[in-house]
């Protein structure tokens, strides 16, 4: 069993910044056992199970999985219950369309501005780091980085929340399909941090769209033993 959460020292739970801070450690423990799989799809998560396991107050608790459901980690219930999300061959081809939508205008207008690239650079850099020392799960986080950075870079704060919305999906799927070569999508976003770097809009979403496209049939096919009708 995992152990309990440690609360802040000299704070009441009841207290607003401890609980919120707690929160979002709870958030963040949650996230990750679902994404490697401890809790796995379908798994029912009762409130006072949870909490009980955790050592923590229902309060936060709630929070967090109010945040995990945002993120469509899972599903709440009316009866002080979550289940873990499940993936199927719709979810996955809804996420990767979703990604087109918004990254290759996302892309594009980065070029236009030619902004955004220290960041993209830097979340390269990390996605290599990661890569070289054989963190699936830290590649992962890297890599959604680097398309967050992408997203930003349009200097669109409405895209930039959209991008949130899906983030946590983007990890969860990308450490499902961790065997897929890490290296060739670190020469993919190189390629595309160049585009950026020139100007070059047309070839900044051209790079961005066959980056994701090219990696929708292999992610099917590396799920197709989890994925449900």
């Amino acid at each position: 069993m995992p152990p309990a959460i440690d609360l802040i020292p000299g704070h009441d739970l009841d207290d607003d910044v401890a609980s919120a801070s707690l929160a979002t450690r709870l958030y963040e423990t949650l996230r990750r056992r679902i994404i490697l799989g401890e809790f796995a799809q379908g798994t029912r998560l009762p409130e006072q199970r949870l909490a009980d396991e955790l050592a923590v107050s229902r309060i936060p608790l709630r929070e967090a999985l109010s945040h995990l459901a945002n993120d469509g980690l899972i599903e709440t219930t009316h009866r002080r219950s979550a289940i873990v999300s499940s993936w199927t061959t719709s979810t996955v081809h809804d996420l990767f369309d979703a990604r087109l939508a918004l990254e290759t205008s996302a892309a594009t207008r980065a070029a236009a501005r030619v902004s955004g690239v220290a960041a993209l650079e830097e979340a390269l850099r990390r996605s290599v780091v990661e890569m070289e020392a054989g963190d699936e799960l830290g590649f992962a986080e890297a890599n959604v980085r680097f398309h967050q950075a992408l997203v930003a870079a349009a200097g669109n704060p409405l895209m930039d929340g959209l991008m949130r919305t899906v983030s946590s999906r983007m990890v969860w799927l990308f450490y499902l399909t961790a065997h897929r070569d890490h290296e060739v999508a670190c020469r993919e976003h190189s390629s595309i941090v160049s585009a950026i770097k020139q100007g070059n809009s047309r070839l900044a979403e051209t790079l961005v769209y066959a980056h994701i496209e090219i990696g929708r049939e292999p992610s099917l096919e590396s799920m197709r033993a989890i994925l449900l009708p």
